[in-house]
């Protein structure tokens, strides 16, 4: 017997269906995975230039540190949406779309922002902004070959 004729007929009945919605989520999935990574790009650079003023204005200005905490959500968001898109599609570059689509909406909003503002600026902030997220992106891609593939 082979494996669908085992299940009972309910289940037989529902199989098909199952996977005709699993066949159309997948692509529906990819593209709000690549809208998550040009959203995360946009505000990680529009709030890059965040200092401790923002939080407590009675610092002294000695102490007004900057805070780079979207350094932090580049590092676990970029990889997140690499592995996310791994379990949609074995193909390479269906996997690498989100981590594309986060890279080239940094260096575009970050060179031509709204309103011809330049977000990426000439502070280690910025570098490191894109090393860490380029970095982690790259290395979630690494994995990928070693995940199980998608049927």
């Amino acid at each position: 017997m082979t494996e669908v004729e085992e299940l009972p007929v309910e289940e037989r009945a529902r199989r098909p269906l199952l996977e005709r919605v699993a066949v159309l989520a997948n692509p529906v999935v990819l593209v709000v995975l690549i809208l998550d990574a040009v959203l995360l790009a946009w505000l990680e650079l529009l709030f890059l230039p965040l200092r401790v003023w923002d939080f407590w204005p009675d610092v002294p200005r000695a102490y007004n540190w900057p805070l780079p905490v979207t350094i932090l959500i580049a590092a676990v968001t970029t990889p997140w949406l690499v592995l996310a898109a791994a379990r949609c599609s074995s193909r390479m570059i269906v996997v690498a779309l989100p981590f594309l689509a986060w890279l080239g909406a940094v260096v575009v909003f970050g060179v031509a922002g709204p309103g011809g503002d330049v977000l990426l600026t000439d502070d280690w902030r910025s570098l490191v902004l894109l090393s860490v997220g380029s970095l982690a992106g790259a290395a979630a891609l690494g994995t990928r070959l070693t995940l199980p593939q998608p049927r």
